[in-house]
Formats: structure tokens, sequence, C-alpha cells
């Protein structure tokens, strides 16, 4: 499993999306995702062949698992994924998908080994999902800068100046229809939810 997903590490090319600013917080520390009982963001985004999934008919299909991550360049959120792939026979069992979203392209999500019908890649390259739910950030100049030279990030600028955005790590369950059922975002991105725990508010969600 940790070769499947390792693969999103090396993943990374630049995106040629411009995003539309709607919902960018200052800081990982002042934004405000959606909580349990709204309704999750019913937006289109690309899979990983560049095909477009509409999400609300998604939702309608199965207890939704929505997994937002940074990105396969980063080694927490690969890791959270390794410990997604370990649950994820009992959540199918469950009748519970995953939708794995991140700001990569479609291109980069290509690059993953990960086959399963159960967990599904999508690009949020405009930011336009991690904005509806409210985790975008921008990223200060130094750490922008940072991530850009060092780890060969290269965001598109989303207000016409020298600023990167990225999402707060989350994960949310969102019912049949289309109601967030559990929240969980932390802006110390080094912080995971523990996949049993995750476990347990997919099987409660499953239920209703």
């Amino acid at each position: 499993m940790q070769v499947l997903l390792f693969a999103l590490l090396l993943a990374v090319l630049p995106s040629a999306s411009a995003a539309t600013v709607t919902n960018i917080s200052n800081s990982q520390e002042t934004v405000a995702p959606l909580l349990p009982g709204l309704e999750a963001p019913a937006i289109t985004l690309k899979n990983n062949q560049g095909k477009a999934v509409d999400l609300a008919k998604l939702y309608q299909n199965k207890t939704t698992l929505v997994v937002v991550y940074r990105g396969g360049w980063c080694p927490y959120c690969v890791r959270q994924l390794n410990g997604i792939q370990k649950i994820e026979p009992q959540l199918k069992k469950l009748g519970v998908q995953i939708v794995a979203i991140s700001p990569d392209s479609p291109q980069s999500l290509a690059k993953s080994t990960i086959e399963s019908p159960n967990y599904m890649l999508l690009s949020d390259a405009e930011l336009a999902y991690s904005q509806a739910l409210g985790l975008a950030y921008y990223l200060d100049d130094k750490t922008a800068k940072a991530y850009r030279n060092k780890l060969g990030v290269n965001f598109v600028d989303l207000d016409g100046k020298d600023r990167v955005a990225l999402p707060v790590p989350a994960v949310f369950v969102i019912d049949k229809k289309g109601l967030i059922q559990f929240q969980y975002a932390n802006p110390n991105y080094k912080v995971r939810l523990d996949e049993n725990v995750l476990l347990a508010a997919a099987t409660a969600a499953s239920k209703l």
C-alpha cells in the first residue's frame, strides 16, 4: 500500500489553472470549515483522467468520505492516505466510498498507481472546492518561497499577485443527501485524525 501512495509524493506537476478568489483566509489559523449539518459543496471536479465528476451525483451514490489534502508532495498527506487505505475494506463493507481531493492537477494524479473502485482521486486545481469548504488559506511569503524552491511546488498565483494558497487538511463524512455528518480540520498539517476514529464516524453516518 505504501508503494502505491508513495507515487503521489513524486507526482507533482505545475498547475496551469487560475482560481477565482471567493474565500481564502490570510492564515491557516483563521479558516472556518463547514460544520456538520450543512450541505457539502456540490461542484464539478476532474479525476485523474481529466474527466468531469459531478460531486452532487457522487454523494447520492453512497456515504462519502472526503479527504482534503495538500498534495502528493506532502509526506504527512501520503501517510494519512496510507492509513485510510488500511481501513478501506471496512469502509467498502459499510458502503462508504473514499474521495481524496487536492490541488494537484489531473496530470499529477495520473501518476498515482492507486487502483480501486472504492477510492477516487480528484483535482481541485482551482481551489474551488477548498474555498467552498472554508479550508483555503494564503501561505506567508517565506513559506510560499520555501515550498516552491525546495519542494518544487509551483502553484498558480490566485489573485494576480505573488501569493500561494493551500487547503488546511481535513476529512468530511457526507451522507447521501449531501449533508456533512462529520468534520475534522486541523491548521497544524502535521496532526491528522486517527483512521480508527474516522472509521467510527463513517460507521455512524452509514447507518443514517
